[in-house]
């Protein structure tokens, strides 16, 4: 498996331990997610970022550092099937720089949310289970989700 194989199965495991429903533990969300993270298929866990990054910035990274296309006209599909829900789950923010900015703004742009990020950085290392149960507890999750506690 290459590193982007192992980034996208681990992006998606992770989705699933974090509690987000079935419909976004998917590719897609696990791709918006590396995304959100900088997280490119030569980078490990721990040198995750957290850059402020719109839907149409987070579909063409996606195709330059994971290989996937996406038509233009999935731009509503990733944003309302993905990037909403990460919002409601607590593991991105819409507009941090501007909280104001119109919803129907070309310049929004979504961000990992700082213990989200935090969280993440530890992913693979001894700490991942202990940060994950801490970081949940903490946490609301979906109705009838029951996030998990291994990898």
């Amino acid at each position: 498996m290459s590193d982007a194989d192992d980034h996208l199965t681990e992006a998606r495991n992770i989705l699933t331990l974090l509690g987000l429903p079935p419909a976004q533990q998917n590719e897609r969300s696990a791709l918006c997610l590396l995304a959100l993270l900088n997280l490119t298929p030569e980078k490990n866990w721990p040198q995750a970022e957290n850059p402020l990054i719109g839907i149409t910035p987070i579909m063409d990274w996606v195709r330059r550092h994971y290989g996937k296309e996406y038509a233009p006209n999935t731009r509503e599909t990733v944003r309302r099937q993905t990037m909403h829900q990460f919002v409601d789950a607590g593991i991105a923010l819409y507009n941090p720089d501007m909280p104001d900015r119109p919803v129907n703004s070309p310049k929004a742009v979504y961000q990992i949310e700082p213990e989200a990020l935090s969280l993440l950085r530890s992913f693979g290392t001894r700490k991942w289970n202990d940060n994950l149960a801490a970081y949940l507890a903490g946490r609301e999750t979906f109705p009838n989700q029951k996030p998990g506690l291994s990898m």
